[in-house]
This record gives structure tokens, sequence and C-alpha cells, in this order.
């Protein structure tokens, strides 16, 4: 099965106190997406494709010796916005999508492999990437039906008590059949607190017309932590 992977990377990611785009602070002494792109080869994804926004200059000159095209999300609308970005680039790609966030630089090649490979065997429209957190405050929510495929996300933000008592988390992790994902993403509203296009609404739409979304869990919790903040980025540099 074709595989393309788009990386999100357009945000300033304002809790990092600072000018630079959240992608280009170092782990490592290295841009923390360079390890995104580096994985996305690992797995052998064609095309790969960043979508870059805030002083999109900067993340472009540090990816240039990389093997990655370009999308440009000139406002960040939220994560299905910056899909939609990637539209042209893929119009006649046929083949599995996989969602990558630039910033959830410890993602390894083995946990994505699994994930490539539980999705085709499920005949699945889409997958999505699941963790238990002890403390799950910040993420979307998984709510699953009894045969423990998805029943829906909830972003935490919109959540119930009820389903803020979950503790599994989206990642942020999705891998989609292409046309599918393409077809679906103009159908996906802003109607929420944040007035942001989710990309989680892609599958819950899928789910409204009765597709089956299949989950995959990992218990690698290191690979799935974002970097947010630039303690968090402290953090990373200390385990890494």
């Amino acid at each position: 099965m074709n595989l393309s992977v788009i990386i999100l990377a357009a945000g300033k990611g304002t809790r990092m106190n600072s000018e630079l785009p959240k992608v280009l602070h170092q782990i490592n002494n290295k841009p923390m997406i360079l390890n995104v792109v580096q994985t996305a080869n690992d797995i052998n994804a064609n095309p790969i494709i960043t979508v870059v926004g805030y002083k999109s200059e900067l993340v472009k000159q540090a990816l240039k010796d990389t093997r990655t095209e370009f999308a440009l999300q000139e406002q960040q609308k939220g994560t299905a916005h910056a899909v939609e970005k990637c539209t042209e680039q893929l119009k006649n790609f046929e083949g599995n999508v996989l969602i990558l966030s630039g910033d959830v630089p410890f993602i390894s090649p083995n946990t994505l492999s699994t994930l490539i490979e539980k999705h085709n065997q499920s005949n699945a429209k889409a997958t999505v990437l699941t963790c238990a957190l002890d403390n799950p405050y910040g993420y979307g929510r998984i709510i699953k039906k009894s045969d423990n495929t998805l029943k829906k996300i909830v972003e935490h933000k919109d959540a119930t008590e009820l389903e803020l008592a979950e503790h599994e988390i989206n990642t942020g992790i999705y891998i989609f059949d292409s046309k599918t994902l393409f077809n679906v993403l103009p159908e996906i509203s802003n109607n929420n607190k944040q007035e942001e296009y989710y990309l989680t609404d892609a599958l819950n739409i899928l789910l409204d017309k009765n597709e089956v979304v299949f989950i995959q869990k990992t218990n690698r919790i290191n690979e799935i932590i974002g970097i947010n903040t630039l303690e968090q980025l402290k953090e990373a540099s200390n385990v890494s």
C-alpha cells in the first residue's frame, strides 16, 4: 500500500514564549522537526509533505536537505484546515495518508509501522493511535464502542465531566485512506469553542456515515508526548 505523510508544523507555539517557530526549538542540538521528517523517511513514505505557516521560510531552510515537500497554511485555523492545504499535492495519490505532528519528535518508526500494519489489516477507512495517561489533562479523549472501535473523540475543552474521566487519549497521529480523507475534509465545520477545524471531526464524520474507525493503542508513552512549553523542551532533552 502506498504511503504518504503529512507533518503539521505551521504553528508559532505561543506557550514557548519565543519568536522562533515551535518546531525549530532544538533537542540534542537539532530542530525537533528534523526527527519527525527522518522518521517519515525511515518508514519509506512518499511523498512527505510538511505544512508550514508561521515564519515558514525558517522552517523550509531548516529542512532544505531533507526529502520533504511543503504546503503553506498562512492562517492557522486548525488541524483539518492544515491537512486540506495538501489537497492539490495529493489529488492523484492512492493509498494511505499518515498524519504526524512536528512537535511530537520521539515517535518511532516501529510504532508507526505497527500502526500502519494494523490499519491495513483492519480494512478501516481510518485508524487513530491512542495511549492511556495517568494525567490526561488537555488531551482529546477516546470514547469507544463495545467492540473496541472508536465511538468518538472529544476535545478536552468540549468534554463533559464523564468524558473527562476517560484516561485513553488521542495522540494526534492518524492514518486515513487518502480518497476518504480528502472527501471528508470539506464537511468539517468550526462550530466549537475554539472555532477551529479539527481533524478529529473527520473521524467523527466517518462514524456518522457508519464507517469503522480502528483504534491502535500504544504503551510507549514517551513517544507520543508533544513539546508545547520550554519546560517540556528541557525535560525532553534530558530523557532523549
